[in-house]
This record gives structure tokens, sequence and C-alpha cells, in this order.
């Protein structure tokens, strides 16, 4: 029970996926009819505004093609609505928490989310998340054009990992800034602490990544086999470049930039190339890995371990087109106090 609870709770984890909410297949007798016409009348309580936005930002299929904002449905098309957040069949319900709003307008808000939340309610957390407290914090607010603010996930980071997450306040700004994450057009930039040295100053990491044939908890790294259709291989295609920033000898300290955006990305590509995570129980970052076997040292580490009690990740950097102004806009967030902490302290240890 426990390992079913723990891969449901992984599916929850760091995604930048689009979910299919609505399959049809078209009736042999159905007369042609522009798609956005067809699709209000066959899906109650979805308004022909949101299925105009998914269409532009290319989320609705036909045939598993993009389809034009003209088309005209046909007999036997098969469609798919695409949306970037899982459907689901609980009520969420608003709790007061308190939060870091780094910015917030009538479309979208940027949310600094701290190590230990959760993002979104499922399967062992259905209550505490960060939606819980966007839902308390919105109350009463109004987005573009006077509509019920209301909390739309674009993508998600891992429980354990700091940082900045991008919401949406109204449909049309989701299914436009799920296109970006979905075309890989997002900037993200990850500060994190990993095992070892490294040869070079920077590098790029390349590996389908998909659930671990041996433990289905963490993810693993698949060679890409060439002339094999995307459907057909195993895991998907992930990009990851890093660049060092700090050396410590035994620990290293690097930026990760995400090309694509795949669940435990970082995580699952830095144990592939032989430097795991500093601190990452699942992908054996919580053991020494580097270094020697004296007393005092085993002692600098635990209390290392002590000081950050989880994976050495921080998403630092957001940047996107904001999905009405069509404006860039860039936020930083500063490392929080336990990475600070174990950071500074492999300074110390490297300079003495």
């Amino acid at each position: 029970m426990a390992e079913e609870q723990r891969d449901l709770e992984l599916e929850q984890e760091e995604q930048q996926e689009l979910y299919e909410h609505h399959h049809i297949v078209v009736d042999r007798g159905q007369e042609m009819l522009r798609i956005d016409r067809y699709l209000q009348m066959r899906l109650q309580g979805v308004s022909r505004t949101k299925i105009q936005a998914a269409t532009k930002a290319e989320c609705v299929l036909v045939n598993g093609k993009a389809a034009k904002a003209n088309y005209r449905v046909k007999p036997l098309d098969e469609i798919s609505v695409l949306l970037p957040e899982p459907p689901h069949e609980f009520e969420l319900l608003p709790e007061e928490m308190p939060l870091t709003i780094v910015y917030e307008d009538e479309d979208v808000l940027v949310v600094d989310k701290p190590a230990g939340l959760v993002v979104h309610p499922g399967v062992g957390n259905w209550t505490g998340t960060l939606v819980n407290g966007l839902l308390f914090y919105l109350q009463g607010k109004t987005t573009r054009g006077g509509a019920e603010a209301r909390p739309l996930l674009v993508h998600r980071i891992d429980k354990d990992t700091s940082g900045l997450l991008l919401v949406a306040k109204n449909e049309e700004a989701q299914v436009a800034l799920a296109r970006q994450f979905f075309v890989h057009s997002i900037e993200r930039k990850y500060i994190a602490l990993v095992w070892g040295d490294f040869d070079d100053d920077h590098g790029t990491i390349v590996g389908n990544i998909g659930r671990s044939p041996h433990d289905r908890k963490v993810m693993c790294v698949f060679p890409h086999e060439e002339g094999v259709p995307e459907e057909e291989q195993r895991g998907k295609h992930a990009v990851t470049h890093w660049r060092v920033l700090e050396r410590f000898g035994y620990v290293t300290l690097v930026e990760c930039v995400l090309e694509t955006g795949r669940t435990h990305q970082i995580r699952a590509h830095m144990r592939h190339i032989g430097h795991p995570l500093f601190s990452d129980a699942a992908y054996g970052g919580d053991e020494i890995l580097k270094g020697t076997t004296f007393s005092r040292y085993r002692q600098f580490v635990e209390n290392c371990f002590a000081v950050l009690p989880r994976q050495a990740l921080h998403a630092r950097v957001l940047g996107f087109e904001h999905p009405a102004t069509m404006e860039h806009l860039h936020f930083e967030s500063p490392l929080p106090a336990d990475m600070e902490q174990c950071i500074e302290r492999w300074r110390r240890y490297t300079n003495n």
C-alpha cells in the first residue's frame, strides 16, 4: 500500500506535461462544423473562449495533429483536448497559509515555493498543498474581464525542491503558458549542489527519462534509439545544460538549465553522469560518495545532511512571455537558508 501511495505521489511531482481531458470520436453523420462550435456543443461547462484559447495554443488535436481555429470537423475525426493539469474528481478547498508572492497581475502570479510543500492535492496529500493556499489567497480577486481568479497550474516542482513556480489565474493565460512549456520556450535555471568534481566547466546531458524498471519511485535515463518513433522510445526525450559555479573538491555547485521538463529531470540526469544531488535520498545522494573515511570528515558531512535534509535543488530563475501583454518577464529567487548554510559550510571546509 505504501508503494502504491508513493507511486501516486511521484505522479504529482515535477511535470511539464499536457494531460488529455477530453477524447471525442465524431459521429458518422456529423455535418462539417467549425471545431470551436462543435466542442462547445459537446463539452458541458467549457466556455467557447477556453476552447478558442486551447486551439490557439495548439492544445486541441485532431487525429493527433494540432487543429487550426477554422478547422471543420468531419465524421470519425478523433479529437483530443489537452490541458496542463490532470483532471481531478475531488473538491479543492481553500486553506490559509503563508505564501511568498513574487509577482502578480490580472493573469498570472509567481510564487516562491519553500521546500517541503506539495504543489497539488492528491493521494496522500489531500490538504495543505500550495494550490489549497492559493485558493485562499485568491478569494474575492478577479482577473482580466472580471472573472473569478483561480490558481491554474502550468508546471510543477518537486515537494522537496524550493523556488519559483508560475501559476495562471484564468483559463486563457493557462493554455497560453502551457504552450510555452510544451515548446520549451520558458527560461528556467536551477542551482544544485552535487557530489564530485567535473573535468569540464560546462556540458550537456541528453538522455530519455522514464520510470526505472527496478524501482518505480525514481526515474531512470535510457538511450535515445535512432529510427524508433518517439511514442515507442523508452522514456521521454530530455536535455539538461549545466555549468560549474563553484568547486569544493568533493562536491560542486552547478547551474542547470532545462531545455525540456521531465519528472525529476535534473536529479535523474545528474545521477546518470555520476553526480547525484547532495542529500538526495531517492537518488543515492544522502550517503558519503566522495572524500575520505576519517571520522572528522564523516561528522562534517553528516552535519551538512542535518542542515539540508532534502535534495540540494533550487529553482532560481524563471522567465516567460506574458500571455496577454507579450512582455518578457524575468524573476530570480535567492537561495533558501538551508542551501545557503550547507554551501557556506562546504566553502569554509574547502578554504580551511
